[in-house]
């Protein structure tokens, strides 16, 4: 699709939703950013807040060592708890803290590659938006990528961020080693061979194992992809989506609550010459479809007829570039987010409760639902361990209400047997959480031999970890 195009149908749609102004505009007056908390507390310290500002705290020590001999004596005295944080981009209070707050922003770049295997050694708080064009300098581009690359790689490792491809594994799966430092100060090579049980707990860590401070990356020779955007019927793209993965080197789906339709969008590999995807659109339409919700959010049929009429013949948009330039976006409006990863054989039938729920019970919801696919790997604490998952994340603009998500789009997930994403919304905890991996006790003996005093936990990692 051109942008051109784009401007045209997301200016008609705009037309269309703002004639419905007036009697109509029941969300007006609820539309405001929730209040920020102060900038300083009582004792003077600086709030810090998450990304979306669900989160936030007021951290007695900021600290960004400059080496790992730094963070090493650092981690040794510094008041607990001790959270390390990225970009600040998880949805929960992973890295609230009253204690240290612990930035690996002067720990980053490229340490070594080696050219004929496509591997490189790279500092735990490179930002992956800047591993892209590091990477692709060298010739190599990391096998996947998650939607938003604004994570450090650090961060999104703890966590299990991922993109999706059947056969691509999560970004802490092509981790073939780690350098960590402990609560101890004590700095600790790890890999499937030595310290092994160490190497399997913090690929997805949560910062509970340590700070890890690099890691080297399988990554793979340096391709270009095309880039595939189609808006289908939903009922289409269920039905397709099984294929679409098997056919497919990337492929996701964004499913679109009140309007019948779904995004397809899939990726291969080419040798095609360079078409760039241009300026992004993506913001204008979740804008138009949040006007959508603000002016006909009080009949379905209406909001969905107009969807249709606007959107339903949209043409397909392609674009050709090195991946990292295509597979994560700017999303500058910010959300809440629930996403668990579920057995791949329970994906769409899920998907099709979760749509069931949304559509019955919340007129409101307008971000798409995106759908991906993970391949399983062996990390003792991944969502992913020994199991193909097909993932289902929930978003809620955040200005809006999104107590929803535990209230019905949980229950769903769990009854499918899902594991949450670490880094997003949910509310199991520990007893719930040991249920669903089978090396938890294992992961939890490593946790209590590295940090017995339990330094880097804050109350939120109590909970998931520790308390019944």
């Amino acid at each position: 699709m051109s942008a051109l195009t784009r401007r045209a149908w997301l200016a008609g749609l705009g037309l269309v939703t703002a004639s419905a102004a007036g009697a109509l505009g029941y969300r007006a007056w609820r539309d405001r950013a929730p209040a920020a908390p102060p900038a300083r507390n009582e004792a003077g310290a600086l709030v810090w807040r998450n990304w979306s500002g669900v989160a936030h705290a007021y951290p007695q020590t900021r600290a960004a060592p400059a080496s790992e001999g730094e963070l090493a004596a650092l981690l040794r005295t510094a008041h607990a708890p001790i959270r390390a944080v990225g970009a600040g981009h998880s949805f929960t209070a992973l890295a609230a803290t009253q204690g240290t707050l612990l930035s690996l922003d002067r720990l980053t770049g490229l340490v070594s590659h080696d050219a004929a295997n496509h591997e490189a050694v790279v500092r735990a708080g490179a930002r992956l938006g800047d591993l892209g064009p590091a990477l692709s300098a060298i010739g190599q581009e990391m096998a996947n990528l998650p939607d938003i690359n604004r994570q450090t790689l650090a961060g999104a490792m703890a966590t299990g961020t991922h993109g999706t491809g059947q056969g691509l594994r999560a970004l802490h799966g092509e981790a073939l080693s780690l350098r960590i430092v402990t609560p101890r100060g004590d700095i600790i090579d790890c890999d499937e061979v030595r310290n092994a049980g160490l190497y399997q707990c913090a690929r997805v860590g949560l910062g509970a194992f340590g700070i890890v401070t690099q890691a080297r990356l399988r990554n793979k020779a340096l391709t270009r992809i095309r880039k595939r955007v189609a808006l289908v019927a939903l009922e289409e793209a269920y039905e397709q989506w099984p294929a679409l993965v098997a056919a497919h080197r990337n492929a996701e789906m964004y499913v679109i609550p009140f309007t019948g339709l779904a995004a397809t969008i899939v990726a291969d590999e080419t040798d095609d010459p360079v078409r760039p995807r241009g300026p992004d659109q993506d913001s204008a339409f979740l804008m138009a479809l949040k006007g959508l919700r603000d002016w006909l959010g009080w009949s379905a049929s209406a909001r969905r007829a107009a969807a249709q009429a606007l959107l339903a013949n949209t043409p397909a948009e392609e674009a050709v570039d090195e991946g990292w330039r295509l597979l994560s976006n700017d999303r500058p409006h910010r959300f809440n987010e629930m996403e668990y990863h579920l057995p791949a054989d329970a994906q769409i039938a899920a998907l099709r409760e979760v749509m069931g729920a949304i559509e019955t019970h919340r007129s409101d919801v307008f971000f798409p639902i995106e759908v991906r696919r993970i391949a399983p790997d062996e990390a003792w604490l991944s969502p992913f361990y020994q199991r193909e998952s097909g993932s289902i994340a929930v978003h809620a603009y955040y200005k809006d209400d999104h107590q929803f998500f535990f209230d019905l789009i949980e229950p769903i997930f769990r009854r499918h047997d899902g594991r949450p994403h670490w880094g997003k919304l949910h509310s199991l905890r520990a007893p719930d959480l040991a249920g669903l991996y089978p090396r938890w006790r294992e992961a939890m003996d490593v946790r209590r031999e590295l940090d017995p005093d339990g330094r880097l936990l804050n109350d939120y990692l109590r909970g998931l970890l520790i308390d019944a």
